[in-house]
């Protein structure tokens, strides 16, 4: 009689692949991603890169990694501990060590773990879980050897068979969580369709690992997760580049215009580049430049020409682009500008996440230079940020910062594609909407709004000149006089304040009545949200106001921020966006939490400390 596999079922699970940067590991996460969202999961994922370039094969420093957390309930975070390790090499598993739980399951591929591969992770004792303390349970198996002789068949060289042993891997990972391979094989077979060879080695190696699992059925449990009734409609895997470039696309067919990126490739923004370079069917016109100055100043030019214009980069750009954006906030011409910040400062850490460019974005211009500033929750979030950021640069004439990290940037989740009728209209204002008494002038504004029109050259009767220098009110003319460069300067600052009237009021999650109330923005949402969600559970009134707009801030801000005895503002920075808040909100004084460690916040940390200061 066969032995019946112990089958235990979960609610929630995290599972981290980790190997050399060349073993394939994102590919890997993303397909077990991508089926287990199928299947009806809840998902969140956390891509982490090393941060060198080819490094030496087997060393710590080119560890590559990808953590999945998928749940039959609402998943928030990519999740702090995993229950599985994939560790293909022992530097895989020594850099790992951290993000492991005692009773977590580690599938090493053994023919990887000889003494020259331990020399090269630093161990110095052959019995690396013994060196590094852990309890976990281990599943050996010697990957490489078995996916060679499997594959022997195929006529392969050693190094392309060698290549699809992360197949056997997901294999293995995919009878773990009883995920069925056949929608695993049509991924692959999609993803070398133009290699049909290479795409059967991957499944059959895929196949292997899927029927080795089964032979070592009595030494380990196999787990269920039970999956989530989702709402009718079609989803797709998206990480926040992806949605950030379909929310520009968005925004330029509601305005009736066509969307122009200018940028210049860097860490970890070049894929907003890519993906828009990618949709020239959509009218899309998305062009590389030789430098950040000039990939932003093509992007005004296409704006004073009538396009949706925007610049992608990271925070070392933005600091080329800043006059730039001076540039465009005194001629008052649309444009978004997305930031998705990495570790600074300076080149800093490029593969790495952080909060640190909110200042920046702020104030890191000459002269005064409000301009907006948005900031995306989470991966699906980059959608609605970006149409936010087109929508309010066309309508309001001015630039829009929109402030995404890498964690949002690589990390993705299910989302359901929307119904764009539901979103608002978007409406540029131009010179024929102009219901003055007085003839047109090139900065004649709308008295309610103090927005300026949009004369797009080539518009009969609407000839004018725009430039760095300050012009005069009335007449648009250079003007150096001082009181007309004080009314300006008012001016501009009001018509960003007005947007504060148009955008939604901040919303406050939790307990109504809550004894402490966490605020954040950005990236940390998800983080922010579990941590807020555990204390309750622990019976703590706790609540959460996590701001998308930061400038202007929605007009209940201060209502919000002072009706609650203790706050605690949270960010991977020191202190940024609470220094600001004490700034707008007369009185304000909150608690701080402040990490910049270039990782993700650790939920049962934020939990701990938010506790403390609860019971203060």
């Amino acid at each position: 009689m066969a032995e019946q596999t112990k089958v235990t079922t979960l609610e929630k699970v995290v599972v981290r692949f980790s190997g050399d940067s060349g073993d394939g590991m994102q590919l890997t996460g993303t397909i077990f991603s991508n089926l287990s969202a199928i299947l009806g999961n809840e998902i969140s994922t956390f891509p982490d890169f090393p941060a060198e370039i080819r490094a030496p094969q087997g060393s710590l420093s080119g560890v590559s990694g990808f953590q999945v957390h998928l749940g039959s309930r609402k998943i928030f975070t990519p999740g702090d501990r995993a229950d599985v390790l994939v560790a293909m090499n022992p530097a895989a598993l020594k850099v790992n060590v951290n993000h492991l739980k005692p009773t977590s399951i580690i599938i090493i591929d053994s023919d990887s773990f000889g003494k020259a591969d331990l020399d090269k992770a630093n161990f110095t004792t052959g019995d690396p879980f013994k060196e590094l303390g852990l309890t976990a349970q281990v599943v050996a198996a010697p990957i490489t050897t078995m996916v060679k002789d499997g594959l022997a068949e195929f006529g392969l060289d050693n190094k392309s068979a060698v290549r699809c042993k992360n197949m056997f891997a997901l294999g293995l990972v995919c009878w773990l969580f009883d995920r069925p391979l056949d929608k695993a094989e049509y991924m692959l077979q999609n993803k070398f369709s133009k290699k049909p060879a290479i795409a059967k080695a991957n499944i059959k190696a895929l196949t292997d690992g899927y029927n080795y699992g089964s032979n070592i059925h009595a030494s380990v449990s196999t787990y269920r997760i039970e999956s989530k009734k989702a709402v009718p409609g079609f989803y797709m895997d998206i990480n926040g580049n992806k949605a950030t470039s379909y929310g520009l696309i968005a925004a330029a067919e509601k305005a009736g215009l066509k969307l122009f990126l200018g940028s210049y490739p860097i860490t970890p923004a070049t894929d907003i580049l890519q993906e828009l370079s990618a949709r020239k069917e959509l009218g899309v016109k998305a062009l590389q430049f030789e430098d950040e100055i000039a990939g932003i100043c093509t992007a005004i030019g296409a704006s004073f020409a009538g396009s949706l214009a925007a610049t992608s980069t990271s925070g070392p750009g933005l600091a080329l682009k800043s006059e730039a954006i001076g540039l465009a906030m005194i001629a008052e011409l649309p444009l978004v500008v997305i930031d998705v910040q990495r570790g600074g400062p300076s080149t800093g850490l490029p593969t790495k996440s952080e909060q640190t460019d909110l200042l920046q974005a702020l104030y890191g211009r000459n002269g005064e230079s409000p301009v907006v500033v948005i900031a995306a929750s989470t991966p699906t979030d980059c959608f609605d940020a970006a149409f936010w950021a087109g929508k309010l640069a066309v309508e309001y004439m001015t630039p829009v910062i929109l402030l995404t990290d890498s964690f949002l940037a690589n990390g993705s989740s299910a989302w359901r594609i929307p119904d764009l009728d539901t979103y608002p209209a978007i409406k540029p204002a131009y010179p024929a909407d102009y219901k003055g008494e007085e003839p047109w002038k090139p900065y004649r504004r709308d008295p309610e709004t103090l927005v300026r029109y949009w004369a797009i050259p080539g518009m009969e009767g609407f000839a004018h000149r725009i430039g760095g220098l300050e012009k005069d009110y009335d007449t648009s003319a250079i003007s150096t006089e001082p009181y007309n460069h004080q009314r300006m300067i008012a001016t501009r600052q009001a018509k960003i304040d007005k947007i504060a009237a148009c955008i939604p009021g901040q919303e406050v999650i939790g307990d109504e009545e809550a004894d402490l109330l966490i605020v954040g923005w950005g990236g940390t949402f998800g983080h922010l949200c579990e941590a807020m969600e555990t204390m309750r559970e622990k019976g703590k009134k706790v609540a959460l106001a996590h701001f998308k707009f930061i400038n202007p801030l929605p007009e209940n801000t201060a209502e919000i921020l002072t009706r609650y005895k203790k706050v605690v503002v949270a960010e991977q920075n020191n202190g940024q966006f609470a220094n600001y808040l004490r700034s707008k909100v007369s009185g304000f004084t909150p608690y701080k939490f402040n990490r910049v460690k270039g990782q993700p916040f650790i939920v049962s940390r934020l939990v701990e400390e938010f506790t403390k200061l609860l019971e203060a």
